[in-house]
């Protein structure tokens, strides 16, 4: 099994899910991550990514983490300077359209979304509400290609399109999508030679249906447009997931992998799960089980069933512990005071 691994975290692409895999894979395996500095639970985002915002990083030493993962902005020479260079290089794309209406639920906070009674107004006038200049107008336009280090308002002529592709192909070794998840863990899995239980997880961070908006095909035609730079980079990257597919596994191998991954899935929910699925935030028995509540977005969660013996109990609650609580133990577990 491959131990050393980038992943970029992209904002509201079932990002929370795959870096909940990562932590469950390196607290299992004793692996160190790259933490922010203090614990914190983003790399100084949205500043660029530099080495010095790691935990415990001493620049004239060898890169000594396993695992970055944390929320950053890109930028591959810094990211180099943490991880041994045979470090595997992976990231998760969402269609533009839904992130965009997801985005405008999660962040409706911020400067570009406040004003905006909804992502219908916003789109109509996108730069009456839009400001370039302020520090989290990134939330509104091109959050992927923000997320990968690029200018989310750079102009979309065809050679910046494929300089930007280029870039993301020569750095990363794959691309998932969110909307083919099963897929896309398959695919991780094979990449990192690990076994079927590593990759199988409950989706995190997801919002009750309620605060979904639905789109009309004129909304989805817009976002397109104002996310032009996202969705060049969403279509590109779909192709070569399934020629990857084609090519590496195969359709039919696929099929019975991501049967295997479910019912591995449907398993565990039935051992871990109280009512075997997701809740409301005001359901969520357990206050240390309760993920963070964000914008006008109600984020579900979990229970777990009662009286389940030790090991099994703690590998449930690792399934469905929140990022932020996940990342906070272990990072008291990585920087415990060493006993004297």
């Amino acid at each position: 099994p491959k131990t050393n691994v980038v992943f970029l975290k992209v904002h509201k692409s079932a990002s929370s899910t795959v870096m909940n895999i990562l932590f469950r894979f390196g607290e299992m395996h004793n692996l160190t991550f790259a933490f922010p500095l203090n614990g914190g639970s983003q790399l100084f985002y949205p500043r660029h990514f530099m080495a010095k915002f790691v935990q415990g990083f001493s620049p004239g030493s060898a890169p000594q983490f396993n695992i970055l993962c944390h929320h950053m902005r890109f930028l591959h020479p810094e990211v180099q300077r943490v991880v041994p260079s045979t470090a595997v290089y992976f990231s998760i794309l969402r269609n533009p359209v839904q992130l965009m209406e997801s985005a405008f639920a999660y962040y409706k906070g911020t400067s570009s979304f406040s004003r905006a009674r909804s992502l219908e107004e916003f789109l109509r006038q996108p730069y009456r509400f839009y400001n370039p200049k302020l520090g989290d107008s990134h939330y509104a336009k091109n959050l992927m290609t923000f997320d990968f280090g690029f200018n989310p308002d750079g102009d979309v002529t065809p050679k910046r399109v494929h300089l930007m592709l280029k870039a993301i192909e020569a750095s990363f070794d794959l691309l998932l999508i969110s909307e083919y998840f099963h897929e896309s863990m398959v695919l991780l899995k094979e990449t990192l030679c690990w076994d079927l239980d590593s990759v199988v997880s409950f989706p995190l961070n997801i919002r009750d249906s309620s605060t979904r908006s639905s789109l009309s095909d004129s909304m989805v035609e817009k976002i397109k447009k104002w996310n032009r730079l996202d969705w060049e980079i969403y279509t590109h990257f779909n192709k070569t997931f399934w020629e990857k597919i084609d090519r590496d596994i195969g359709r039919e191998r696929m099929r019975r992998e991501v049967r295997a991954l479910k019912q591995r899935q449907a398993e565990l929910a039935d051992i871990c799960l109280q009512g075997r699925g997701s809740v409301s935030p005001k359901e969520i028995k357990d206050s240390s089980l309760m993920p963070l509540q964000y914008g006008s977005a109600k984020i579900l969660g979990y229970n777990i069933k009662q009286g389940l013996d030790k090991k099994t109990e703690h590998t449930c609650r690792r399934l469905v512990t929140p990022e932020l609580q996940y990342s906070s133990t272990l990072y008291k577990q990585q920087f415990a005071p060493k006993r004297q």
